[in-house]
């Protein structure tokens, strides 16, 4: 899974420990979201899409591997 996270995050100056705070998971989460070692669960994606005020389209999306 790709996503925006990171770049969205930055872009409103919001730290990882910021993020991570609001929706309930710790700073090396977020991390491995970002880095796309981590599939977080729609629950997890729609906190964060909310609280970065984005749609999940917006932030996340899926590769095709073939």
């Amino acid at each position: 899974m790709k996503n925006r996270v990171k770049i969205t995050r930055v872009m409103i100056n919001m730290t990882q420990g910021e993020l991570a705070k609001q929706v309930g998971v710790t700073r090396q989460t977020i991390g491995l979201i970002e880095k796309g070692e981590y599939n977080p669960t729609l629950q997890l994606c729609v906190a964060i899409a909310k609280t970065l005020n984005k749609t999940l389209d917006d932030l996340f999306w899926e590769v095709n591997k073939e």
